[in-house]
């Protein structure tokens, strides 16, 4: 076998199971959309009725993608294009950081440019490798949608944008991972170029122009930056028009050429970028496991409680917009009180977005407990625990980080419902109950996950990142999208964050509290009697 094909034979080996749920969770999603669509938007009334609403209100352009017309297929890419260019994105960017700066800093790559392979092959075999999943992903989207018969063509067009953004946002990663001298610095900068291009395009498609029967918007240029904007305009199932990812194409290639002279003009393991320098003496803080797990986790926390209080904010402004999208779609009303089980559409806003909420203080525990798996297998962990540090005090450490983190989620959730309501003119203080009471549930919901994956983290190390994340992806799936896709209610309610307190019209919904605590003790339990007599379980 070729030393290319070594190379890339292992990258696949070593992804088969993460991007397998990767691909399959964002082809399923976009052929479960359209089950939601015919179901709760049947009509091509129903569907024009809301684009022009949309269209009316820019701030839900902002959140969705870009109106090409009232037809199944392009209302379909309006709904759920932008979501899967962002699962595609977050995708090809962890595979462009795991392969290359991850392996500088576990010392494999100093092994490979040991070799024959030198420094140069490994990243070409990178690049394959992300072509190979993005054009899986695309082909599998598009047999998703054109199985439900909406036709081949547009599922086709709605395939390849996903692919090809996905695999522009893989370039940006790769140049990313060569300005930064860590693989989380590299994540976290691939994670905000993402949220900022996807917010980008929802800008530049609000200011945008739109049609006189309010059914179509052409995008404004802010949206002609980002891959996201690239993506929405091949508009699948209207025009079909592939020249929008020409400049996909032309992305990929000058931003991959870029980061092979980057890799070809450093010193393995250093950055372009310098790093800040540390104090010469450590702060008092330091001194135990809670405020290590602190200082390295503090800039995601903050990041994740902004992300809530935009949440919360969007939670109550966007109510009255949903008063005036139902009345118009009587579909729009259904959808929500089932998905808020009961209540005012008001209510049903608020229930919605803080569900929302709960996947993001679910993502922020799932996170700090991925970093003390990765402090274990990067060995940093070893010295901590040869001092007079146990092994439970430690893990407790990051466990602590990660409650304080669903509380900095929601809270920044709350405050930022009681901002949004203060702006409306008409500010009705009463939806301040449905937050708390919403919000404390989901809280609760956010301790499930944690202490699940804590659980797998001590019961199967190797698996605490994959089986983490893709326990929040199924949780969202469930309770946020169980709804929209007809699910059985027993199958959605296997989601904790579809049975936390919540306020169904005048009363407090409290039946799934104590299953979700009862869980929370005996996972909280569980793990820490069984990190007692773990041993340090290195990478491999």
């Amino acid at each position: 076998m070729s030393r290319f094909g070594a190379l890339l034979g292992v990258r696949l080996r070593r992804d088969a199971a993460q991007l397998a749920l990767w691909i399959l969770g964002t082809a399923a999603l976009a052929g479960l959309t359209y089950v939601g669509v015919t179901g709760s938007y049947g009509t091509e009334q129903e569907r024009a009725a809301l684009l022009a609403t949309a269209v009316a209100n820019p701030v839900i352009l902002l959140f969705r993608g870009l109106p090409s017309g009232a037809g199944e297929g392009a209302f379909l890419g309006f709904l759920i294009l932008p979501f899967l260019v962002m699962l595609a994105a977050f995708m090809s960017s962890f595979l462009a950081v795991r392969h290359t700066r991850a392996d500088e800093e576990e010392g494999r790559a100093e092994l490979v440019s040991a070799t024959p392979a030198a420094r140069l092959l490994p990243l070409a075999a990178t690049v394959v490798h992300a072509v190979i999943a993005n054009t899986v992903l695309a082909l599998l989207c598009a047999a998703a949608v054109a199985a439900t018969g909406l036709g081949v063509r547009g599922a086709a067009v709605l395939g390849l944008a996903t692919g090809a953004a996905g695999l522009t946002f893989f370039a940006l990663s790769l140049v990313a991972a060569q300005l930064v001298r860590t693989s989380r610095a590299a994540n976290a900068v691939g994670v905000w170029i993402i949220m900022a291009s996807f917010v980008l395009c929802g800008v530049g498609n609000a200011a945008g122009t739109p049609s006189a029967d309010a059914q179509r918007v052409e995008s404004g240029w802010l949206a002609w930056l980002t891959p996201f904007g690239w993506a929405e305009n091949t508009r699948p199932y209207d025009r079909d028009d592939l020249a929008p990812l020409l400049l996909c194409a032309l992305a990929v290639v000058v931003l991959v050429g870029a980061a092979l002279a980057l890799q070809g003009s450093r010193d393995l393991g250093a950055s372009l970028l310098p790093e800040r320098s540390g104090r010469a003496r450590a702060r008092a803080s330091l001194a135990g496991p809670f405020g290590l797990a602190w200082r390295l986790s503090r800039g995601a926390l903050l990041g994740w409680a902004a992300g809530g209080l935009v949440t919360g904010v969007l939670a109550t402004r966007l109510s009255a917009v949903l008063d005036q999208v139902s009345t118009q779609v009587p579909a729009v009303q259904v959808l929500t009180q089932a998905l808020a089980r009961d209540g005012s559409l008001a209510q049903a806003a608020v229930v919605i977005f803080f569900t929302m909420l709960g996947v993001l203080a679910s993502c922020c525990a799932v996170q700090s407990i991925c970093r003390a798996r990765q402090e274990e297998a990067r060995g940093t962990a070893e010295p901590v625990l040869s001092a007079s540090v146990g092994r439970l005090h430690w893990f407790a450490g990051h466990a602590a980080v990660a409650g304080l983190g669903i509380l900095a989620t929601v809270v920044g959730g709350i405050l930022g419902a009681a901002v949004g309501i203060a702006s409306l003119a008409d500010a009705d203080w009463s939806l301040l109950e449905t937050v708390l009471v919403t919000g404390a549930g989901q809280a609760v919901a956010a301790a499930v996950f944690l202490v699940l994956t804590a659980l797998v983290f001590v019961v199967a190390p190797r698996l605490t990142i994959p089986a983490g994340w893709a326990l929040v992806v199924v949780g969202m799936m469930l309770g946020l999208f169980g709804p929209l896709f007809g699910f059985p209610q027993w199958l959605t309610e296997v989601s904790p964050i579809a049975v936390a307190p919540t306020v169904a019209g005048p009363d407090v919904d409290l039946r799934g509290l104590v299953w979700l605590l009862l869980a929370i003790v005996l996972g909280g339990g569980a793990s820490a009697l069984l990190m007692r007599r773990r041993e340090l379980a290195p990478a491999g």
